[in-house]
């Protein structure tokens, strides 16, 4: 239990004991925690100082409730033991950079890289404990920015789509008679399209299936301004996909930004004010091609570890058993 992220419950199952049984006498007699070195701290802040690496990763994640910590990993240790460098109750960045700052100076100077996403708080705790590090934007986060701009306008449409609906059903109902839904040449009503268009959107063309191609035709033909926002959302992809440097990089989004203002569509405007603002580390993303992917999996392995506890009831007994897995 001390080395892998089994809870008291799914052990005492499996040898079938009593799990409330199990977990109090790991808690207060097998396990150390009683003589853990951060038990007194541990629900406000916990620093593993000996888990620094040169390339971090920071991110936020919830424990108990919506109750928000801020964690930071070392890339090296691929979620894996040695990961947790530091986690820290909330998101307010003095707070947080306060904890941070009582890892050692020349640990954290020695910090070459850290990946983060776009909110200002997370860039504020980067630059300000980790001086000499490249910030590094995760790719990810820029590309979910865009597709949910090409969603945005496909919900547009759908509830257009469902007004007009209602709007002739309430006709045919005046005139009594029976309503009757335009159907499409896949078998769909525009409502229908517009719903089940939504995963495709996401995809690349080539990895559509002929049900979904067929789709995108009758849906890009019927509304052009889909097609128009998910040809953007597309080319800035493969500017993340394809491009070798920076330099590169900052000439397709030269390019990139002028398509958007020719299309002129409010909310790939919004991305690409957005990226205007982190431009220099979304370019920094060319350096290594370092994401945030390992930070994201770390919490994904953080939120099944308290779905197995069935929940999080003591934070500083929970953080105790993440530094043993993860620390």
């Amino acid at each position: 239990m001390d080395n892998e992220p089994v809870s008291c419950h799914q052990l005492a199952r499996h040898y079938q004991m009593d799990g409330k049984q199990l977990q109090q006498q790991y808690k207060h007699h097998i396990s150390d925690y009683r003589n853990w070195e951060h038990k007194d701290h541990a629900s406000k802040w916990l620093i593993l100082e000996q888990n620094m690496g040169e390339y971090l990763s920071i991110d936020e994640t919830a424990l108990s409730g919506d109750e928000l910590y801020t964690v930071v990993t070392n890339k090296a240790a691929k979620g894996r033991k040695g990961a947790i460098v530091a986690m820290v109750r909330g998101t307010k960045s003095e707070d947080v950079i306060t904890v941070l700052q009582k890892i050692s100076e020349g640990l954290r100077k020695a910090v070459k890289e850290v990946t983060l996403d776009m909110a200002a708080n997370m860039h504020l705790i980067a630059s300000r404990c980790f001086p000499h590090a490249h910030l590094v934007v995760d790719r990810f986060h820029v590309q979910q920015l865009a597709s949910e701009a090409v969603q945005e306008i496909r919900i547009k449409y759908r509830w257009q789509e469902l007004d007009l609906e209602n709007k002739l059903i309430e006709e045919a109902k005046k005139q009594e008679k029976p309503y009757v839904p335009e159907v499409l040449a896949n078998g769909d009503t525009p409502k229908q399209l517009l719903a089940r268009a939504r995963y495709l959107l996401f995809k690349p063309q080539n990895k559509w299936a002929p049900s979904q191609a067929q789709r995108a035709d009758l849906l890009f033909e019927r509304y052009p301004a889909i097609k128009k926002a998910y040809d953007l959302s597309q080319k800035l992809s493969s500017i993340f996909r394809k491009c070798t440097s920076k330099e590169q990089a900052f000439k397709k989004l030269a390019l990139w930004y002028n398509e958007v203002e020719d299309t002129a569509i409010d909310s790939f405007r919004t991305v690409s004010r957005s990226i205007q603002t982190h431009y220099l580390a979304i370019l920094n993303y060319f350096n290594n091609r370092n994401t945030n992917a390992s930070a994201e999996a770390f919490n994904a392995k953080i939120k099944s570890f308290r779905s197995s506890a069935r929940g999080v009831r003591d934070i500083n007994f929970f953080l105790f058993r993440l530094a043993k897995i993860y620390g």
